[in-house]
Formats: C-alpha cells, sequence, structure tokens
C-alpha cells in the first residue's frame, strides 16, 4: 500500500442476500451473521465509495462488541486488518499538522468480545518507513450487518498512520511472520472457510475517477464490469521463494498515444515487475520510464512537494498510456489522460501555476510518478481503467478494460475451490522479456499531448491560497507499501 502524499478517501460495503449473492451496502447496518451457514452464499460482493480528491478506497466497519465504527482502507498490497488503538499518539495529539484518527478508531477496554492474543506481536512497516505497531488480537468483525466472529486484527498502539487497513492479499505477506514466524486465517481465507465463497479469490472494479462508487465482489467476477477479454497472466514468486506474497507480475510495456503519434517508454530497470495495488493512490514507475512520461505531457517536478504536476486542463486532451502485461500478446490497459489529473485538495481555490508556460493554470499532480527502485507499483490511477480477478489459489490475474459507470451485472461464482477463474483465457507466450523498444529522440506523441514543448518551471510557481493548504496536507498524510523483496521468478 502507497497512497499519494495528498490522499486518502472512502469505501462501503453493506448486506443483503440474494440468490446466490450477499451483496454489502453502507446504508444496511443489520443483517445474518457470517457463522450462519444454513444460508450458502458462493459471492460477497462490496459496494466502494469514492473521494475523488484524497484517493483510495475504504470501507466503513465495526468493531467489538457493543460494535465500534472505523473506517479502514482497502488494500490488496497488504494482508492483516489493524486498526489504529483509541489511545495511541497519532490519535489523542491532535495539531495543526495531525487532524487525528478522523477516521475512527478502537478502544478495546470498551468490547467484552476482546481477546488479545499476541502482545507485541503485531509489527508493519511500508516501504515509505511509516508503521503500525501493537498487539494481535480476536474480536467480532461487522462489515454492515454481517459479522465474523473471532477475526485476527491488528491493533495499533503506535502508529504513524491515522487510519488502519483491510489488507486482503496472501497470508504469506502478513505482519506476523515478522515475529511469531507463523501466518493466520486473514479476511479472504475466513469468507472461504465460512463457506460465504468457494475459492479464496475476488474481483475489483473501482471505476472512473468522477465515479462515487465501485465494487469488490469476493468468490466471483462480473461479466458485466469489462470489455473485450479476460486474460490470465501468472503472479511472479520473489526470488529464492518456494512462496506467493504480493500480486507482482511483469509489465511489458507501457506507451504514450496522442493524436500526433505512439512513443513506448524505455527503462534501464530490465525485467519490470508491477505490483497492483488498490492501497496505492498513484502509479510508481522507474525514474527514466517516469521522466519520459512527464516529458510526452509536459509534466514538471515540484521539489517542495515531491510531485510532478500538469495542469489539470490535461484531463481534455485525448491520450492515453498503455500497460501490456507478460508479453506482447498479453493484456493491454489504456489509461486516458482524464483518469491522470488528480486535483491536490478539497476546499478552496485550486492553486495556480504563476509562471511559464502554463501559467494561470489550475495545478492538479500527474497520475504517473517516480520511484528509484522495486517494487514498482501500479495504483488506482490504473486500476480504475482495469477489471482485475486476484486468485490467490491458482495464483494468477485475469484483467480487462473496464466498464465504465456500467450500471448491468451479472455475477458469475467461481465453481468450487481452485476453479479456474470464470470466462477467463490465459495469455499465451507469457515472458519475462522487458519493455520490448525505446522512445527513441522524438518523442512524435509529445506534441499531442500538449501545446507547448516545454514543460513550466515549478520553482515557486504555485499561487494562491491553495499553495498553502498543500503544503499542510503534506505534512500530515502518509505514504504506504509492505515490505517486499525486489526480485521475482
Amino acid at each position: 500500500m502507497k497512497a499519494s502524499p495528498l490522499a486518502t478517501a472512502g469505501i462501503a460495503l453493506a448486506s443483503a442476500a440474494q440468490a446466490q449473492v450477499v451483496q454489502f451496502d453502507i446504508e444496511k447496518r443489520d443483517g445474518p451473521l457470517l457463522r450462519d451457514l444454513s444460508r450458502r452464499a458462493t459471492t460477497v460482493n462490496g459496494v466502494l465509495s469514492n473521494q475523488q480528491v484524497q484517493g483510495g478506497y475504504f470501507l466503513n466497519v465495526e468493531v467489538g462488541t457493543p460494535p465500534q465504527n472505523i473506517t479502514l482502507q482497502l488494500d490488496t498490497g497488504s494482508s492483516d486488518v489493524w486498526v489504529p488503538a483509541s489511545s495511541a499518539a497519532i490519535c489523542t495529539e491532535v495539531s495543526q499538522r495531525n487532524p487525528g484518527c478522523t477516521f475512527g478508531s478502537f478502544n478495546s477496554d470498551k468490547s467484552s468480545t476482546f481477546v488479545d492474543v499476541g502482545q507485541g506481536d503485531f509489527d508493519i512497516t511500508y516501504v515509505d518507513n511509516t508503521f503500525s505497531k501493537g498487539d494481535y488480537f480476536q474480536d467480532d468483525f461487522h462489515i454492515g450487518g454481517v459479522t465474523v466472529s473471532n477475526l485476527t486484527m491488528g491493533l495499533g498502539l503506535d502508529s504513524s498512520i491515522a487510519n488502519g487497513l483491510i489488507g486482503v492479499g496472501y497470508v504469506n505477506d502478513e505482519a506476523s511472520l515478522g515475529t511469531t514466524r507463523s501466518t493466520y486465517p486473514n479476511l479472504p481465507v475466513v469468507l472461504q472457510k465460512e463457506k460465504l465463497i468457494n475459492t479464496v479469490a475476488y474481483s475489483l472494479w473501482l471505476n472512473d475517477l468522477d465515479a462515487s462508487t465501485g465494487s469488490i465482489l469476493f468468490g466471483g467476477i462480473d461479466t458485466e464490469k469489462y470489455e473485450g477479454d479476460l486474460t490470465k497472466i501468472n503472479i511472479l514468486r520473489a526470488d529464492n521463494s518456494n512462496v506467493f506474497t504480493e500480486f507482482a507480475v511483469e509489465l511489458y510495456e507501457v506507451q504514450a498515444t496522442s493524436p500526433s503519434g505512439t512513443d513506448t517508454l524505455s527503462t534501464n530497470a530490465g525485467t519490470l515487475v508491477a505490483v497492483l495495488d488498490s492501497g496505492t493512490t498513484l502509479t510508481y514507475l522507474p525514474q527514466d520510464m517516469a521522466e519520459e512520461a512527464w516529458k510526452e505531457v509536459g509534466a514538471s517536478y515540484n521539489e517542495e512537494f515531491g510531485l510532478a504536476v500538469v495542469p489539470c486542463s490535461i484531463r481534455n486532451i485525448n491520450g492515453h498510456f498503455s500497460f501490456t502485461f507478460a508479453g506482447p500478446q498479453g493484456p493491454k490497459i489504456n489509461v486516458s489522460m482524464a483518469e491522470l489529473a488528480l486535483d491536490l485538495f478539497s476546499g478552496g481555490p485550486a492553486p495556480k501555476f504563476s509562471s511559464g508556460p502554463n501559467q494561470g493554470q489550475s495545478v492538479c499532480e500527474f497520475g504517473i510518478q517516480n520511484t528509484t527502485g522495486a517494487p514498482y507499483l501500479l495504483g488506482d490511477t490504473f486500476l480504475r481503467s482495469a477489471f482485475v480477478v486476484y486468485d490467490l489459489v491458482n495464483n494468477e490475474i485475469a484483467i480487462a478494460p473496464t466498464s465504465f459507470n456500467s450500471t448491468k451485472t451479472n455475477v458469475v461464482a467461481f465453481a468450487s475451490s481452485g476453479a479456474p477463474i470464470p470466462s477467463a483465457t490465459s495469455a499465451p507466450n507469457q515472458s519475462k522479456s522487458g519493455p520490448s523498444s525505446s522512445t527513441g529522440s522524438g518523442l512524435s506523441a509529445a506534441s499531442g499531448f500538449q501545446s507547448n514543448d516545454n514543460a513550466a518551471p515549478l520553482t515557486s510557481a504555485f499561487s494562491g491560497p491553495g499553495a498553502i493548504v498543500v503544503g499542510l496536507t503534506l505534512g500530515y498524510t502518509l505514504l504506504g507499501s509492505a515490505i517486499f523483496g525486489i526480485g521475482w521468478l
């Protein structure tokens, strides 16, 4: 999980059983317990709400007895459910730079069903060195009106992160491996064990940047939420490992296409492995590849904010970036410019460029940012354009272009544990050859993305009250992503 420097946002699940589907809805608080096996479901559907300015997707849940309301971020890049403790300094020491645990916190003393099962055993650190530490505990976990009894969770007693997470990754990426050397059944596994779903798998449909809702569907796919073919590719294991820990796949090629042409971005990173991570707001590519993407669209890097920014008007350009996976015949996802220019903050007037060719235009953060080393992350600015199926039993990802704003539904459940992904076919000739070519010096597509060839100088280039708000936001909004090895097989 890695959030934008300027971002945090929302999801929600609620509960209504329909035929073989248990749907979670944010308004509905009451419903059957997961442990009531007389009503068997084969899929569990969660409605996701999107607060686009803050980025990310959060679940409204309840923990304990009586239930305490907490909003937790959905994260395919980690594997633990954890909540901030109400006594943690991050929650109690509120200041201008630290608004506290505005998404809620958990007071274990007020829950009659709380059981501490591992004092000091919960310890998770993300790639930006943000962290949460404390105890493992078991308690009732309510999503809408549905309850999982005795779910194992982490309690963040000492945390640099003000909101908790719902990690839905592999059990082999649980933080407990670093302390107790053991794993436990996390939420996706529990759903299968309780026979709510047939296999440990789920599909993710975030919809577009402006949409208020999307969905996560445990145990099945929705064939109305994607276009074209659903194509399977292999998840890669870490080097020298026999286990799978993250949703790492081969990113074969990235291209920039505008009305003036198509360029293939290059990198010296060699084989490019990327993690499909819903807990990451932006997309992070190797430094050299990200800089080429910036040149294409005329983005400028601002040292103070640590971001590449663009004029917000770039949303209206008829261009896109294409991401191809697992070889030249693998699935390809196009991400439009409308999905790659994000508002810097909410409330008040936006900051504007005060000089350069973009003078007077509103400033947006660009959805493709840079990082100097693996893991490279395909976050929400990519995932909104893709329908993605995560199969944790067969260790496969299935992917197709999303069907934006689809109002139809056709849910197909996995037939059994280990059954293949419904309606999906395997990509042929999957390889690890890396990006196939370089841009060269022409950047023929660039002129179609921008009216000026030179990016605006960004030293003190922002004006207006919005610039102050952006600076404050950077001070307390955190980055994260579960630490993982660099090499994959």
